[in-house]
């Protein structure tokens, strides 16, 4: 399916999406503040708020597995840094999207493609990573940046290409639906 002229290749990682990394430090902040919990059970009452005793004090050693589950997340969240979301290559006459593990190729036949814009997403907005999502009649890929390239074709459909290198993404679309 490969077949023709690499024109451009852009890979997207996982573990570099803003809003899994808020989640997964989160629950790992969580975790450490339960392990600081157990080891200091105590009440405490600073500037009138009481922080209870620490709940499961009769059970030994139940702070070490927050600090196990804390470590465990970090871990699991670096290695999601080498994790491949998405691969874009473009070719002559289409556009292949990769995703990770079993998901489906996109082929997306750009003798069918009438329009690419470059856009930029809202501002402070936190997006999820989705592959090959259909909501409204428009077709998104995106793992992280702040950029996309909007694709529209003769059917109606609009794609929604997340790119870190969105102005790039657009030119060279732009250049071969010219050429045909």
């Amino acid at each position: 399916m490969s077949s023709g002229h690499l024109i451009f290749e852009e890979k997207q990682y996982l573990g570099h999406n803003k809003f899994s990394i808020m989640i997964r430090m989160g629950l790992a902040l969580f975790c450490f503040i339960g392990y600081y919990w157990s080891e200091n059970p105590k009440p405490v009452e600073v500037s009138g708020i009481y922080i209870a005793p620490y709940p499961v004090s009769n059970i030994p050693q139940s702070g070490q597995l927050f600090f196990i589950l804390g470590m465990l997340i970090l871990f699991i969240s670096s290695l999601l840094v080498f994790v491949l979301h998405i691969k874009t290559r473009v070719y002559e006459h289409y556009i292949l999207l990769d995703g990770f593990w079993n998901a489906r190729r996109v082929k997306i036949d750009l003798r069918n493609i009438h329009t690419v814009k470059k856009m930029r997403y809202k501002k402070n907005s936190l997006r999820r990573p989705v592959y090959n999502l259909h909501v409204r009649g428009i077709i998104k890929f995106f793992t992280t940046g702040h950029e996309f390239v909007e694709l529209r074709d003769k059917d109606g459909l609009v794609y929604r290409i997340g790119s870190q290198r969105a102005a790039e993404l657009a030119k060279t679309i732009g250049k071969l639906l010219n050429n045909f």
